[in-house]
């Protein structure tokens, strides 16, 4: 799903990524698993965290912005980079200029009545569910408050995340509002396109852990439509738990997301530990799930980037440390390869100059993917 990611441009980031967490900054969750682990981080990304405020003019927030969500991985021009109008594939259809209209930017507080009039301050997780704007330093959290389209913001509404498959709006760049179809929850949802699911995914799952000491107290906000279960521990309800595991794992971390982190810990000195290490979202979590939702997030694997374009892709998704081979198969059922290798180790995949077109990956652990090659 991620798009302009190599082999090397993956093991250049593993080693900025690296070299960017403050030496010893999670030594102290050595051999922690589960909510003791989470715990865990909640001390660590609380201690010493500033709040630097919702912002006015150029502060706050919007000074934060001008580092953390530039452009300069898909169109690569310096605008402002919003999850909710990007299109990965192709184009914009708009785009936003960092700043205020004084000095030609355009970020707002109100806008017009259409997609394309300028981009404000988006709460993923929305702020009534935690007491409104006044509720710091929650309110003021660049890990999980990003710039957005300010008519897509408000076709959000406060509408959990999750997924529909009968929409009744959707964006430019195709996000959608439309009644929930993944299992657990029936009202009215938003959903984001895949490039950027695992990226709300792991902003969701970093407020439920910076703000567990406080999560109890945000009981009274609560509606039927809030993802918030009230419990220190979980965080969320579980079907909203289901869906972020799902997300995390079809759509891996990324660079944008990596220099994202790094933009925002320079301002708050704080980190978003689920984006330097991955591996803890199931770590905490998927000891929640009962035995058959675990089972139906082993079937699941994606490919990313998909389409494929150097003949270097990766996997994502649970059970891939238990893969030992792979077999590609052309859509008349003709094995064109196989590999065998250790994927707990490696989850790229070198492609042997396969011709343009569709075809079906297969593990030795009975899960598919589609495979487009360009």
């Amino acid at each position: 799903m991620k798009k302009k990611i190599t082999l090397i441009i993956g093991i250049l980031t593993a080693a900025i990524t690296f070299a960017q967490i403050p030496p010893g900054y999670y030594d102290a969750t050595a051999g922690l698993t589960g909510y003791a682990l989470k715990t865990k981080l909640n001390e660590i990304i609380s201690n010493g965290a500033l709040d630097l405020g919702y912002g006015s003019g150029t502060g706050g927030l919007w000074l934060t912005y001008q580092t953390s969500d530039r452009d300069y991985f898909y169109e690569n021009n310096g605008t402002i980079l919003d999850m909710y109008s990007e299109n990965p594939n192709g184009p914009d259809a708009y785009e936003y200029i960092w700043g205020q209209a004084s000095v030609g930017g355009n970020q707002c507080g109100n806008g017009a009545n259409h997609e394309n009039s300028c981009y404000n301050r988006e709460h993923t997780l929305p702020k009534t569910y935690f007491g409104g704007q006044n509720a710091v330093p929650m309110a003021n959290d660049a890990h999980f408050v990003i710039p957005s389209d300010y008519y897509v913001n408000s076709m959000r509404s406060n509408y959990p995340y999750g997924e529909t498959s009968t929409p009744t709006w959707t964006s430019t760049n195709g996000t959608k509002v439309g009644s929930c179809s993944f299992p657990g929850y029936a009202g009215t949802i938003f959903e984001p396109i895949d490039e950027f699911k695992g990226d709300i995914a792991r902003m969701q799952l970093f407020f439920v852990t910076r703000y567990e000491d406080r999560l109890t107290t945000f009981t009274p906000y609560q509606t039927a439509s809030s993802p918030l279960d009230g419990t220190v521990n979980r965080g969320f309800k579980q079907w909203y738990i289901n869906l972020l595991l799902k997300w995390a794992a079809q759509d891996p971390v990324s660079p944008r997301e990596i220099a994202r982190n790094n933009a925002v810990y320079n301002r708050q000195k704080n980190r978003n530990p689920f984006i330097d290490h991955p591996e803890w979202v199931n770590m905490i979590w998927t000891s929640t799930m009962s035995t058959s939702e675990t089972a139906a997030l082993n079937r699941s694997i994606s490919v990313y980037p998909n389409p494929v374009k150097n003949q270097i892709t990766h996997l994502a998704g649970y059970g891939l440390d238990e893969v030992k081979s792979v077999e590609i198969y052309s859509l008349d059922g003709r094995l064109v390869q196989t590999i065998n290798q250790n994927f707990k180790a490696s989850k790229t995949i070198q492609l042997n100059n396969l011709e343009k077109g569709t075809y079906i990956l297969r593990t030795d652990t009975k899960q598919s993917a589609k495979l487009i090659v360009q």
